[in-house]
């Protein structure tokens, strides 16, 4: 097959930032690999192998201890990689899994078996051609104990989710923060837009990630650190952090995981911050039982 695609760093520097330990990787993927773990008919874009033994490998370089495996749209609703991955992991993995809606009760148990503790509904029109939100709204309802929704959509739909998110009956973690325009700076209109929406339920949590995504201006993300800040501080008890390693749709402007992790001291100054964001956050929610 030609035309895969490469998105993460050859060799990532090690970060001046050390992770305190226990820290958790809580927003990553693997890829495949290819021949063990077929791509979806419907993938959007097939990026060379990036499995379990890579991700790893990366965790220990960076300084953590645990990752959360959130499924790629690249792999459907076949977690298959994401499940060989937790399983290798040896305890110190969880996921987050696409599944078809209609998916039976007894697979759902299957995937919690396999160390899954949530569902993705992705709404990136560049990624997915469908997302039925009454359907989405049906599985949500019939999710395991101790299970939660992630939401992917960018800001300039926010409105329209708002009664849909309103509307799920389980904690909501959104990614990327619904991908705000960070030039805007804090108090911009993105930024308030996803404030309300944090203040509207209690039980809503975010991902403090991706600058390489949102921050236009590059590495170091000047703008991204002056917008996501006051946001982590206002909001301790529900953010999470992850690399997004190995950053699906990156290949023109690949980060470098190391540059990456220097950001958390910047979106998280204190070692309070830090922990919360980092280890009692996570373990909360992937790791409760």
């Amino acid at each position: 097959m030609t035309g895969r695609i490469t998105s993460w760093h050859p060799s990532p520097g090690k970060p001046r930032y050390v992770p305190p330990p226990g820290s958790v990787d809580a927003h990553c993927h693997v890829f495949g690999p290819m021949e063990q773990f077929p791509f979806s008919a419907k993938a959007k874009y097939l990026p060379e192998d990036a499995g379990a033994q890579k991700l790893f490998a990366l965790r220990d370089h960076l300084g953590f201890a645990r990752n959360v495996i959130v499924q790629a749209s690249c792999h459907g609703t076949d977690n298959s990689a994401t499940l060989d991955a937790i399983a290798r992991s040896q305890g110190m993995a969880r996921g987050v899994a696409v599944v078809d809606p209609a998916i039976p009760a007894d697979d759902l148990a299957g995937l919690h078996a396999g160390g899954i503790r949530g569902i993705r509904f992705n709404f990136l029109k560049r990624l997915v051609d469908d997302a039925p939100k009454d359907k989405f709204l049906e599985v949500a309802n019939r999710l395991p104990a101790g299970w939660h929704v992630v939401i992917y959509f960018e800001a300039d739909i926010l409105e329209e989710m708002r009664e849909f998110i309103a509307a799920i009956p389980v904690p909501v973690v959104i990614d990327h923060m619904g991908r705000p325009d960070v030039s805007q700076g804090p108090d911009g209109p993105d930024m308030r837009a996803f404030r309300k929406l944090l203040d509207g339920r209690g039980d809503i949590w975010f991902k403090a990630t991706c600058p390489d995504r949102l921050d236009s201006g590059g590495d170091p993300w000047d703008d991204f650190v002056q917008s996501v800040r006051p946001l982590v501080e206002d909001y301790p008890d529900r953010v999470l952090w992850g690399t997004d390693w190995p950053h699906p749709n990156m290949q023109d402007t690949i980060p470098d995981d190391g540059h990456l992790v220097d950001m958390i001291p910047r979106i998280a100054p204190t070692e309070a911050l830090q922990r919360k964001m980092l280890i009692d956050n996570p373990m909360r929610l992937y790791w409760a039982d």
